[in-house]
């Protein structure tokens, strides 16, 4: 009985132990262009400050009243983040699979660096806006790869 109760107890605190770990979170954000002919502009991007979103975060009431007039769009811009050039998904002839494969590098060596930095992968997602045929010159691939990682206790 006494092994019974030791066994539960234990079980207990290791539960409640599970669940109170914390985490923080970094998103990396790769933004690449399909825009034909490589005029585009396609980056990695990691932000370097924290914002509170508390800050810029206002209540409606009665679904009507809003103060997020008061909200300036300035005051939200950070200046300090990572900015890694990468390749456009496109050349004059076409898709150059070069500029993907070294895209691809890229991304792995930031996945790489954030993993040897205590990051574990949680999260990826993807949105395109892509060429809608003969007068849309312009799209853009987005990817958001969400880290985690224990916060640690002091």
């Amino acid at each position: 009985m006494k092994n019974l109760i030791l066994i539960v107890f234990l079980s207990i605190l290791a539960f409640s132990d599970i669940s109170a770990q914390q985490y923080q979170y970094a998103v990396v954000t790769t933004v690449e262009s399909i825009i034909p002919a490589g005029i585009g502009r396609s980056r990695m991007i990691s932000k370097q400050q924290d914002l509170d979103p508390a800050n810029f975060t206002t209540k409606r009431t009665q679904g009507l009243d809003s103060e997020m007039g008061k909200v300036k769009r300035s005051d939200i811009k950070i200046d300090e983040f990572e900015e890694t050039k990468m390749l456009n998904f496109f050349s004059i002839g076409g898709i150059n699979f070069q500029n993907v494969a070294s895209n691809d590098a890229l991304i792995s060596g930031k996945l790489n660096e954030m993993a040897n930095a205590g990051w574990e992968l949680a999260f990826v997602a993807t949105g395109v806006e892509s060429d809608s045929g003969k007068d849309d010159n312009e799209g853009i691939f987005v990817t958001r790869f969400i880290f985690k990682r224990l916060v640690e206790e002091e």
